[in-house]
């Protein structure tokens, strides 16, 4: 070892030769010259009986006085019986652990284990909620470093557009991830227990319809696009209000699933979450509709009739619909889901169909010990005419700028 305590220049101007050599700084301290040029800090230390040796780090990316500053904190760990090579080998598997832990990984995980337990519908939308919701604020977080603030923080931002519904699900879907971490041993506690009560509360009651008089102005809106809406968008808007199907539904529709031929819409069953496929009857507005949303996205060659905006290997967000009605001026008023209420309503008063007809059209499934029989009784036909007697009755009213009672259509 060549002399000890010498400035930085000297070490900064030490030259590389024939064999490795150590010049020494103080305390153990010394910097390694390579025959390569190559310079790195390294300590001197005795554990457990035992000489080793503590590297510190490249001289070119280390400064003498943080390489002295690594070299006092390893003699502290000396002093407490800490090996400090070992310490430092520790703090880096704890970063590739932390890599692997992340909330996005563990959920990645936890998906994977459950997702042939749900339709594919579903696996959807959680997989949607995690890259929507939680993922840009968790998802590079170790897991065991997330609190309660932070996922309170993240769920406030869905709150904050109103999605409340949407909310309290991606709150579920946390929990369920957390779960799932403290059974792999990656967390000790699930920070999301508790934490609906900081949230607010999905409001009781029906979701926000507007009345059937309504109905004119509604499509008006839709129809001249002040608030500039996609033509996909608005696609999807008026075919909700033609077949007042849930809108997660219309999000998750496949082209596959469409017969043009006998102008009907088939939603798996697994989809649906019931124990047959449900059939919805298309009018003919509803088949243009579809049609030319056809050619609008038919470069992108998607399985979805409504391919994202941006990612269109994916279904339109949830957001889309919910926000294109707030920007059409009915924010509080009417939601994408309240389409299916302005329909019941319009087809019982406005059409005079019978309610049976309209439930199943609804896919409401029947209740109480006569439900089997009356789910055996599908009203295909009697629900085909009333798709295409509501379908008018739009065309109608909109093109009249008023409501009215269409009697000559009633269902025979």
């Amino acid at each position: 070892m060549k002399s000890a305590a010498k400035p930085d220049s000297a070490f900064r101007n030490a030259k590389p030769e024939a064999k490795p050599y150590k010049l020494a700084d103080s305390a153990g301290l010394y910097l390694l010259v390579k025959p390569n040029g190559s310079k790195l800090w390294q300590m001197k230390y005795q554990y457990a009986g035992k000489e080793k040796v503590f590297s510190i780090g490249n001289y070119k990316l280390t400064t003498l006085a943080e390489a002295r500053e690594s070299r006092d904190r390893a003699k502290k760990l000396l002093q407490q019986g800490v090996d400090p090579s070992e310490a430092k080998q520790e703090a880096k598997r704890q970063i590739s652990r932390n890599a692997q832990n992340t909330f996005k990984a563990t959920a990645m995980e936890w998906y994977e284990v459950n997702k042939g337990r749900w339709s594919t519908g579903y696996a959807a939308i959680v997989q949607s909620r995690l890259e929507r919701c939680l993922y840009p604020e968790l998802g590079y977080r170790p897991l065991a470093s997330i609190t309660p603030q932070d996922v309170l923080d993240t769920l406030r931002k869905v709150e904050q557009r109103g999605a409340l519904d949407v909310t309290k699900r991606a709150r579920q879907i946390a929990s369920s991830v957390f779960a799932y971490g403290i059974l792999l041993g990656r967390c000790q506690h699930n920070p999301v227990i508790g934490l609906e009560k900081a949230l607010a509360p999905r409001k009781p009651g029906h979701f926000a319809a507007v009345a059937p008089d309504e109905l004119p102005g509604l499509v008006k809106a839709i129809q001249r696009n002040d608030a500039r809406l996609f033509v996909q968008t608005r696609n999807a808007l008026m075919l909700l209000m033609l077949t007042f199907v849930r809108p997660g539904e219309m999000r998750f529709a496949r082209w596959k699933d469409i017969d043009f031929d006998s102008a009907t819409w088939t939603i798996p069953a697994e989809q649906m979450k019931m124990r047959r496929d449900h059939v919805v009857p298309l009018s003919r507005q509803a088949v243009a509709i579809l049609k030319e949303q056809r050619a609008q996205v038919a470069m992108l060659k998607s399985e979805w009739v409504f391919p994202g905006h941006v990612l269109w290997r994916k279904p339109i967000s949830e957001c889309t619909l919910v926000n294109a009605v707030k920007k059409l001026g009915y924010a509080g008023k009417h939601t994408a889901h309240g389409f299916r209420a302005l329909a019941r309503t319009a087809i019982r008063e406005k059409l005079d169909y019978p309610a049976d007809v309209i439930e199943k059209q609804l896919a409401h499934e029947p209740r109480g010990a006569l439900g089997g029989t009356y789910d055996r009784t599908q009203f295909l036909p009697q629900r085909r005419k009333m798709m295409q007697d509501w379908a008018d009755y739009v065309e109608h009213v909109s093109a009249n700028n008023h409501p009215t009672e269409i009697l000559s259509k009633k269902n025979a």
